[in-house]
């Protein structure tokens, strides 16, 4: 194993390769923390404060309803659709920003069922997270479609085996990165399969987008949907984005049929008609002050390359896994070892997982904590060192040797973490 003094010459030489995509300096982070959370709230960029004071005071404040036109609130979510579609690789004119993960969700299986009117399955993986088996077992009970679990590994064989009994499979309904360890699954191929089922590919992009290449476009992805507040940095609770390819907009159905996606919003007449292209996918009056936010926080992005942030963070996590089996070998690392089956994260596994993350908060480091014995370690890779990678792992062992972990102060509460 690697001496802890040669870690740090290690560290310091990754840090001087990754030099150029080191964009740290574009947000707003405390001095002295380690901010390993950013798969859960993104850090703050240092554009938001001010694009957030100048919608308040002189947009709202100074010209109040005049905004809508004079500052382009009303084409928002589809600008800042458009700014999100060019991270995750969607070309302009696919993808829409507002409401929630849990709506859009919603929203795209229900165009799944008007898009594929004679199946009547749809499958999923039982580990994803709830919200969106909640999600799927909701619409499925709406609609009368039966839940066919398996993990993504085993999706080929089970779409074969049903394609082999004669079962329309409706939708296969993923998440691109597991919520837990970090396991990155197989985007492309998996997409191929579904439409090999004569299935739509509906991914959850919640803890890829702004971490990974997505390339939805080049993969002939037919729904997406996903949070912004992680990777993408858009501030607490800011809003969702949903794509929908092209070739699906004529026939996409909008099953919460808003006045914003009409076609004709302001004629407020009596039925509706969705508006063309991607606008249809808009629902209600949009959160503007979210919305703007996140349109500022996107800026951290101009003139980066997914790609570039994509090598930076396998780089990364790469390092911290090497720095945790060095200096915390009691710790069980679960996040795949491989870069190309690793999100932007590094999961380990410990029985006291939680006492852990309160004690690594009280040394500066923020990780999180997923039940019942996981330790999170989100890897933002535009504002994160491989020298911050070597303090987290540096923190933990020091948190075991003391037995921090163990202070009655840290037993579990009932908090989100």
């Amino acid at each position: 194993m690697p001496h802890p003094a040669a870690l740090a010459l290690r560290a310091a030489a990754l840090d001087d390769e990754h030099a150029a995509t080191d964009l740290r300096d574009r947000f707003l982070l405390p001095a002295g923390t380690v901010y390993l959370d950013g798969n859960s709230l993104g850090a703050l960029p240092a554009t938001v404060p001010e694009a957030l004071a100048t919608a308040v005071r002189d947009q709202w404040g100074g010209d109040l309803v005049s905004s809508w036109n004079a500052h382009g609130w009303w084409e928002a979510p589809t600008r800042v659709g458009d700014a999100v579609g060019r991270i995750v690789g969607a070309a302009a004119g696919q993808v829409v920003v507002g409401d929630s993960t849990t709506v859009r969700l919603h929203q795209a299986l229900h165009a799944a069922v008007a898009l594929r009117p004679d199946a009547r399955v749809v499958v999923t993986d039982p580990g994803s997270f709830p919200t969106d088996r909640y999600v799927v077992d909701g619409v499925a009970a709406q609609v009368g479609w039966r839940v066919e679990h398996a993990s993504p590994d085993h999706v080929p064989a089970l779409l074969a085996d049903l394609a082999g009994r004669g079962e329309r499979v409706g939708a296969v309904v993923l998440s691109h990165v597991d919520y837990r360890t970090g396991r990155l699954w197989d985007l492309p191929s998996l997409t191929r399969a579904a439409h090999d089922a004569g299935a739509l590919a509906v991914w959850d992009l919640c803890h890829s987008a702004g971490a990974v290449p997505v390339d939805l476009d080049v993969h002939r992805v037919d729904l997406a949907v996903g949070c912004t507040y992680k990777y993408l940095n858009g501030g607490p609770g800011s809003p969702a984005f949903g794509y929908v390819a092209t070739r699906h907009q004529d026939g996409f159905v909008n099953v919460l049929p808003g006045w914003n996606g009409h076609a004709d919003p302001f004629a407020m007449a009596d039925g509706y008609e969705g508006a063309p292209g991607i606008a249809r996918a808009r629902i209600g009056t949009p959160p503007m002050l979210s919305l703007l936010a996140l349109e500022a926080a996107l800026q951290a992005f101009d003139g980066v390359d997914v790609r570039d942030v994509r090598r930076r963070s396998s780089s990364l996590t790469r390092f911290l896994r090497t720095c945790l089996e060095a200096l915390v070998p009691d710790v069980d690392v679960v996040s795949p070892a491989e870069d190309a089956r690793r999100g932007s994260q590094v999961a380990v596994r410990h029985p006291d997982a939680y006492g852990l993350v309160q004690a690594l908060a009280g040394r500066g480091v923020v990780a999180d904590f997923r039940t019942p014995d996981v330790v999170r370690l989100g890897v933002a890779a535009p504002y994160l060192t491989h020298r911050d990678m070597l303090a987290a792992a540096h923190a933990l062992a020091d948190v075991l040797a003391a037995g921090e972990h163990l202070d009655p102060a840290h037993a579990r509460r009932n908090l989100v973490t």
